[in-house]
């Protein structure tokens, strides 16, 4: 039995066509598409039907689709139960995270992992795209928000609030504010995927909802952030982006008894009977390093 060729033809259907199998799989297309061409000729049954624009699973494919798939999560089940009575976790990481995470806590974070588990290789997917960690081969997912996948197993962590940033040559152009109500005097940076143009700040007990404007506008947190370095106005941003730019006097924190909601992250994995030690490892680094950050 060809275990490989199984396991190529269940990540051809999964990811929907050979190329994108091959590409996850590190492969040529020709590769993949001979394994599957293997496969159906020792079963004696098309699989698979192609043509130049489609890839439709017969019959016989979807239902021995749905046997593989399973076959292999028990065998990777098997693999996982192994591998938790290792001490030192083995292999390759594969870790997706949004554009800033990657740019600010993901760095410090692998460093902090491979220092500790130098037999470890970690690949890293950046991407503002919400990859399918089964689909994609993503071993763990750094994700922030509420999660909307309810077949992922979440670990949550609270990684300080939003907070009001600006450069030390917009303040000292404008006058700094000293209430959140003046913030409609400013130029502010606003982020688009947020539901109003307002920022929302709390103060002890005291909570207030200011609507802004300003001249940009932008969906990604490390473009307002360098947007307000070069003091174009203020950003509302999550505290760990800009925490070095404080030490650096790159950037001030604007009415700092005024915060924001918290900010969360999420280390994901899929579900399973077992999870591998280099996730474990993983998350176990994680809660080390930002629970020192926090503290």
């Amino acid at each position: 039995m060809d275990l490989d060729g199984i396991a190529i033809f269940v990540k051809v259907i999964q990811t929907g066509s050979f190329s994108r199998a091959a590409a996850l799989l590190g492969m040529p297309n020709s590769t993949v598409s001979a394994k599957v061409s293997a496969l159906e000729k020792r079963l004696g049954v098309t699989l698979l039907q192609r043509t130049t624009r489609k890839l439709r699973v017969t019959q016989a494919g979807e239902a021995y689709f749905q046997r593989a798939v399973r076959a292999l999560e028990e065998l990777q089940a098997a693999e996982n139960e192994l591998e938790t009575g290792r001490v030192e976790p083995t292999g390759l990481l594969r870790v997706t995270a949004p554009v800033e995470i990657g740019h600010s806590l993901l760095p410090a974070l692998v460093h902090a992992f491979l220092k500790k588990h130098p037999r470890m290789e970690v690949e890293l997917v950046v991407t503002s795209r919400v990859l399918d960690l089964v689909v994609d081969g993503i071993d763990l997912a750094i994700r922030a928000g509420p999660l909307k996948d309810s077949s992922l197993i979440a670990k949550r962590f609270d990684l300080g609030d939003f907070g009001l940033w600006a450069s030390p040559d917009y303040l000292a152009q404008h006058a700094t504010p000293h209430h959140p109500k003046e913030l409609a005097q400013h130029n502010c940076l606003r982020f688009s995927r947020f539901k109003d143009d307002g920022f929302r700040l709390t103060h002890g007990r005291e909570k207030f909802n200011v609507t802004v404007s300003g001249q940009l506008v932008a969906d990604d947190f490390e473009t307002l952030r360098s947007l307000a370095i070069l003091g174009e106005g203020i950003a509302f941003l999550p505290s760990f982006l800009c925490s070095e730019d404080t030490t650096q006097d790159k950037l001030n924190r604007v009415l700092p008894q005024w915060r924001g909601d918290k900010v969360s992250l999420s280390l994901v994995y899929p579900a399973q009977q077992f999870v591998p030690t280099k996730v474990r490892s993983f998350i176990a680094a994680a809660e080390k390093l930002w629970k020192k950050q926090i503290d």
